[in-house]
């Protein structure tokens, strides 16, 4: 064997007296060679040796990508920037079919048509080859026609070549279903350190993709964590210390975040069921020296794992979320799983404790978005239609989901925070436990009508008894002017309010404090949006001693010292608290949904600005404000028929033709008029 290397022009120079043992591996035309070390004996080779052996392991192991494979756009430009002259050629298609061209026609044509049907698979973009590669068969009719070159994807894994895009996507899912990828964990194998909020997470390849990777990290989630995380301040501050959970950690940064700036004021326990992300969460914890704390399945192995900090601590976990919860009690949960969260809400309301915050992440918006209104039935149980204010309509439902849960455990929630941005919907709820506080909330769950035609909708009014004309309750009439059934009836959902302002307040405090400046817009669109009110008129009013939010009567922490028994002495507080809810004042909501100024605009006719309509309807003496649902929504008390009709009298004509449209019409109807009244006058001579 040491001849056939020779033969081919490799010289390894090896001392066989030092090596006593070497194993040879051949197989499928790759050849490693590896050195066993013996005790006592310290095997050293020279350094011409020691690189020829890198050159054979790396010439071995790093197959060659075709030209198509690239990491970005970037990359692809460069191949054909490599060419010199004015007029470049393709690096992806033979000059008969597209001749060489200047350098902006060629970095458009490898944009429009490479890149933009190009496949992604593990951080590489297989770009369509137009090249001879792969020929196809030549024709039977026509002898002596040379074969088509055809358009063909690369295979960044087995090297395949494929031609259609569909067949390209279905080849990689089987490679990812095999686990032929490298987007599993494996310690010490990592590609990227990511930094948020001063802490740092190693993630493994194809992190973006829950579906390639177990690890799933999302960099456009920021503003979810950022929100949880004031969330979770803002219950620290009431009572310290809190036990709080994230059931589904990943790579653990939402957790991490949570230990390394509230420190001994939280016990943090990191959950996930799959045992490579509990090791990326174990190294991630010891990469921002913290404490870790594993506790597998088995409650009879535990290892401890001290880094150079030992001031923070963090359990990792490894339980399905349900057992977990189950298990133990928690002060604040938070479930973000891939897809609906319902499975999850009978476990989480199950040992909450009272006055606790239980926060819920969705990202299975194909359903709430009514997009697959079947998923949305079997899920959620409730009937809906893609209407203007859809993403209210979806944070409505999942508020719904959450109520029911909650008054299976005998427990009430009061909504602090509900959020629908990007692609995910968000909302905070806090935990009251009692037979009242669970009534309370199950008659907050209630049908939507919802007219087709104009899209006016009303909440049906509480009661057993079935109504004769429920199209009455509606304050449109459409029905009268319309044919047939115009509208439909969508829900059970939530029709109480989706904001408390105290705590919101508290929130946008604690982003201040915590230099969250990307989150004050949201925040202070979201305090407005509670309110009702102006973005202009927005004040962050200081804190008072004592704050009452959601009926709850909230005490600031003072300085008092509880060192005998903090835990017991705070709950008692707040326990107390409880008893003094005020009854006779009522909580002002928000108006329900909104309306979209573009929906609603008239053809033919400019519509004001958005801040000035606002200015348009609050001078009428209406509640008006702007939604985080929708740009171009407005929250208002108005109806839809007031809410035209402020808008028609405040909008302008676009243009001159237009306007002379406008005129023809209005003459023509006028001398409509005058004719059928000569008519008439001549029937009766």
């Amino acid at each position: 064997m040491v001849t056939s290397w020779c033969m081919m022009g490799i010289r390894v120079c090896v001392i066989w007296n030092m090596l006593p043992c070497l194993h040879w591996c051949v197989g499928n035309g790759d050849f490693t060679a590896t050195k066993t070390e013996m005790d006592g004996n310290d095997c050293k080779l020279e350094k011409d040796v020691s690189e020829i052996d890198l050159d054979v392991h790396l010439t071995s192991k790093l197959k060659e990508k075709h030209i198509s494979i690239q990491n970005s756009l970037r990359d692809l430009e460069g191949l054909a920037e490599q060419n010199e002259g004015e007029k470049k050629p393709c690096p992806l298609c033979p000059e008969e079919t597209f001749k060489p061209c200047l350098t902006n026609k060629l970095l458009k044509h490898l944009q429009n048509l490479h890149w933009k049907v190009s496949v992604e698979f593990e951080d590489y973009r297989m770009c369509i080859c137009c090249l001879p590669c792969m020929q196809q068969k030549p024709s039977q009719d026509k002898e002596g026609v040379p074969p088509k070159t055809a358009c063909h994807y690369h295979c960044s894994i087995c090297s395949a070549t494929i031609s259609r895009r569909t067949e390209m996507i279905s080849h990689v899912k089987r490679h990812a279903t095999k686990g032929e990828t490298d987007g599993k964990y494996s310690p010490g194998h990592f590609q990227k350190t990511l930094k948020e909020l001063n802490t740092h997470v190693q993630v493994s390849p194809n992190f973006k993709t829950p579906q390639k990777t177990d690890t799933f990290f999302n960099p456009k989630m920021k503003v979810n964590r950022q929100l949880i995380f004031c969330a979770l301040v803002v219950l620290a501050k009431e009572r310290k210390p809190i036990e709080c959970l994230d059931a589904f950690g990943s790579t653990g940064i939402m957790g991490l975040q949570w230990a390394k700036h509230l420190g001994k004021s939280v016990k943090v326990t990191i959950n996930d069921i799959s045992e490579s992300s509990v090791a990326m969460i174990r190294d991630n914890c010891l990469l921002n020296n913290m404490k870790v704390l594993t506790k597998k399945k088995d409650d009879e192995e535990e290892e401890n794992e001290v880094g150079e900090d030992s001031g923070a601590a963090v359990e990792v976990t490894q339980y399905d979320a349900n057992v977990l919860m189950h298990l133990r009690a928690f002060d604040f949960i938070h479930l973000d799983p891939f897809g609906t969260s319902v499975n999850y809400l009978d476990a989480a309301f199950r040992n909450v404790r009272n006055l606790g915050i239980v926060s819920v992440t969705s990202t299975d918006t194909g359903s709430l978005f009514a997009k697959t209104l079947n998923v949305a039935k079997r899920h959620y149980g409730c009937n809906i239609v893609r209407t203007e204010y859809y993403k209210e309509l979806a944070a409505r439902i999942i508020l719904a989901s959450v109520a029911r849960a909650a008054a299976r455990c005998g427990k009430g929630i009061e909504v602090l925070l509900s959020v629908a941005v990007e692609h995910f919907v968000l909302v905070v709820v806090r935990v009251l436990r009692g037979a009242t506080q669970t009534d309370e909330s199950v008659q907050k769950i209630n049908t939507l009508i919802h007219c087709q035609w104009c899209e006016e909708r009303i909440f049906q009014k509480e009661g057993n008894m079935v109504q004769e004309n429920p199209y009455k309750n509606l304050p449109c009439d459409c029905q009268k002017s319309m044919q047939g059934n115009s509208a439909v009836v969508l829900g059970p959902m939530w029709s109480g309010s989706l904001f408390n302002t105290g705590f919101l307040r508290r929130m946008m405090s604690e982003s201040v404090e915590h230099e969250m400046d990307d989150l004050h817009p949201l925040l202070k669109t979201l305090i407005c949006e509670a309110e009702c009110t102006p973005l202009k008129q927005f004040s962050l009013q200081p804190n008072q001693a004592n704050q009452e939010e959601s009926g709850v009567l909230i005490k600031v922490p003072d300085t008092t010292d509880y060192s005998a028994d903090p835990g017991k002495r705070k709950r008692q507080d707040i326990s107390k608290a409880i008893s003094k809810r005020l009854k006779n004042e009522a909580p002002v909501e928000h108006p329900p949904f909104y309306y979209s100024i573009h929906r609603h605009s008239i053809r033919g006719l400019n519509i004001p600005k958005l801040n000035k309509f606002l200015q348009y309807l609050s001078e009428e003496g209406f509640k008006v404000s702007r939604t985080h649902f929708d740009p171009t929504g407005i929250r208002t008390n108005a109806s839809l028929a007031t809410f035209k009709t402020i808008l028609e009298k405040n909008s302008t004509i676009s243009n001159t033709s237009q306007a002379s449209n406008v005129v023809q019409t209005a003459e023509s109807r006028g001398q409509d008029l005058l004719t059928e009244e000569a008519m008439t006058v001549c029937d009766t001579k």
